[in-house]
């Protein structure tokens, strides 16, 4: 079972992971796909494609849980 992480935990991000948000997207989907991390973290949402650059300080604040992407 892949390990996944809460707001209280410290798990690195990795180009891939999908992330769960608090708000969902107007298209309807809550899971984005990390495209990029560093000061920004690039999201690509996964039910309509739009990809979004939010801080990481946003970030953090909006994530429920980040889990390894599955195929």
């Amino acid at each position: 079972m892949p390990e996944e992480s809460t707001p209280g935990e410290e798990r690195p991000l990795t180009v891939g992971d999908v992330a769960i948000l608090r708000k969902a997207h107007p298209c309807g989907g809550r899971d984005w796909k990390i495209l990029r991390v560093g000061a920004d973290i690039g999201l690509e949402c996964r039910v309509c494609g739009r990809k979004i650059l939010i801080p990481r300080a946003e970030f953090e604040r909006r994530c429920v849980t980040v889990r390894p992407e599955t195929p």
